[in-house]
């Protein structure tokens, strides 16, 4: 029998204020830094799921909605919307908060997704990770279209792996006469 875990399982919730050093030139919080804290939360959800070792394998259609500005409050929240046998997909929303006024705003979305491993955390390597069932109305909406989102990226895997396998890893500035 498949073990089976519910989304609020893995559910991670981190807010943070959104300081002046966090701003890129156009004052709105630096993608860079968006895309760490989305990381970092997915992550942690991947762990509470299947209990192990798990590395990023892509970050898919990051979405940026909003800006994020200079003393809002910027809340990430991960949980797992689908599992495959040792990958599984993690849906990151990220509100914004305008603290002043209480104002929240839906300031982008994305899906990631993480392949369990053989690690200092778990050391054996025949297992297969946790499925996931969803409860609420908006997990039920984001958990039914992993199957489609994973033949997708599976598509694009190949693709692209076909297309790196085109490209140098020459010294672009050693000239080769």
């Amino acid at each position: 029998m498949t073990e089976t875990k519910f989304c609020r399982e893995s559910r991670v919730i981190q807010t943070h204020r959104i300081f002046p050093f966090d701003l890129n030139p156009f004052k709105a919080l630096f993608g860079g830094k968006l895309m760490t804290l989305i990381d970092d939360a997915a992550s942690i959800s991947v762990t509470r799921h299947c209990r192990r070792g798990a590395v990023t394998a892509s970050l898919d259609n990051l979405n940026f909605l909003k800006p994020l500005h200079e003393n809002h409050s910027v809340c990430v929240e991960s949980y797992i919307s689908g599992a495959h046998k040792k990958s599984m997909e993690v849906f990151v929303k990220v509100v914004g908060e305008n603290l002043t006024t209480g104002e929240r705003y839906l300031a982008a979305t994305c899906f990631t997704t993480f392949v369990a491993v053989p690690s200092h955390m778990n050391q054996e390597t025949e297992f297969t990770v946790p499925h996931v069932v969803p409860e609420t109305d908006e997990e039920k909406l984001v958990c039914s279209g992993y199957q489609k989102r994973r033949a997708h990226r599976l598509q694009e895997r190949d693709e692209y792996q076909q297309f790196a396998a085109t490209l140098t890893t020459d010294l672009p500035w050693i000239d080769e006469a």
